[in-house]
């Protein structure tokens, strides 16, 4: 699965685990590079030698996604280091269970930071390189929450739908660049995402998705003819909605 795949670079963020890692691995595999963009130096590490030994380039990117002042200066500093980047892959968030009325607005602000705010930073951060090469494929990872009424799920639902409206306006406003624009929405997946303090969830987790399944789908959509574009895909777990 080349398609010129193996001149292509890419910036995935959340790289050091879940969605984000089977979507770095993927993309090694099918000659892509890769700048791998997450908290955790240890573990992004794990992941660049993974992708290095299938014979791409691969680099880490330590950067805080929610020190969002901070994003966009980190993604273009990463386009200077790595070299111009074909596709984005905003793949970071963080889950947030609670009812609406006891969201804290910090806890609130915080979910919409790094589910969001992060995104567009990352975007206008690749924009202008993109634009300069007349091409480029962003792909936006948001959820099946971002169009269901889930109870607890709120402020992390608000800022999936923000991602599926951004993604929306922003393939309309870059078309006529040369950039797509996609949004992946998935359901439930099997990831760390369950096990940290955020969340409290009690779902069976054995008939989740898998990450690769997911990163399969991403790559595809990557790896589209340019003539052709997927504007949203949802992909469930067979088992549906937990």
């Amino acid at each position: 699965m080349s398609l010129n795949s193996s001149q292509q670079r890419a910036i995935i963020t959340g790289a050091s685990s879940g969605i984000g890692k089977a979507t770095a691995l993927a993309f090694a595999k099918a000659g892509i590079d890769v700048a791998l963009v997450s908290r955790s130096q240890d573990k992004l590490e794990e992941v660049v030698n993974a992708a290095l030994a299938v014979g791409v380039k691969a680099r880490s990117y330590p950067v805080d996604l929610a020190k969002i002042e901070e994003v966009k200066q980190k993604i273009e500093e990463i386009v200077q280091d790595f070299g111009s980047i074909d596709i984005l892959v905003n793949n970071a968030g963080i889950g947030y269970t609670n009812s609406l009325s006891d969201t804290s607005l910090t806890h609130w602000q915080q979910v919409m930071d790094i589910n969001l705010t992060s995104v567009f930073q990352c975007v206008l951060g690749v924009l202008p390189q993109m634009r300069q090469q007349g091409q480029g494929t962003i792909i936006n990872v948001a959820s099946c929450a971002a169009n269901n009424a889930f109870p607890l799920w709120g402020a992390y639902s608000v800022s999936k739908a923000g991602i599926v409206a951004f993604s929306k306006v922003l393939a309309a406003e870059e078309r006529a660049n040369g950039i797509r624009v996609m949004t992946i929405s998935p359901g439930s997946v099997n990831t760390p995402l369950w096990d940290t303090e955020t969340v409290q969830a009690d779902f069976e987790r054995s008939v989740m998705l898998h990450p690769e399944t997911v990163a399969q789908a991403i790559l595809q959509a990557a790896l589209l003819p340019k003539e052709a574009v997927i504007d949203e895909m949802t992909i469930m777990p067979s088992a549906g909605a937990l």
